[in-house]
């Protein structure tokens, strides 16, 4: 029996180093909060106009970097919502004209 066979299939100790990396997926965790601390939280990510989990991250992270203790691996945070604007789309007419009237 080697090694590998008690990983699942298709598992292996080590990498390959010419297999491409996967993009890292998020961790999902169950926190228990005090629900006074939640509500806290809610009200200021909705001020925020933020999730109330984007907030928590965001705490966390700017707690983290605070201490020195942000890794420097660690992604930007994800970006939520609409998609910033292009600058072809504000070159543009402010409103988009209806074909049907021309």
């Amino acid at each position: 029996m080697t090694d590998d066979e008690h990983l699942p299939h298709g598992h292996r100790r080590g990498r390959d180093p010419q297999q491409k990396r996967r993009p890292q997926q998020r961790k999902q965790v169950l926190l228990r909060l005090d629900p006074a601390v939640h509500d806290a939280i809610a009200r200021w990510a909705e001020a925020e106009l933020r999730s109330t989990n984007a907030q928590i991250e965001f705490l966390l992270r700017r707690a983290l970097a605070d201490t020195g203790r942000l890794p420097k691996s660690a992604g930007p945070m994800p970006r939520r919502g609409r998609p910033p604007r292009s600058s072809a789309e504000e070159a543009g007419s402010e409103q988009p004209q209806d074909p049907q009237r021309d």
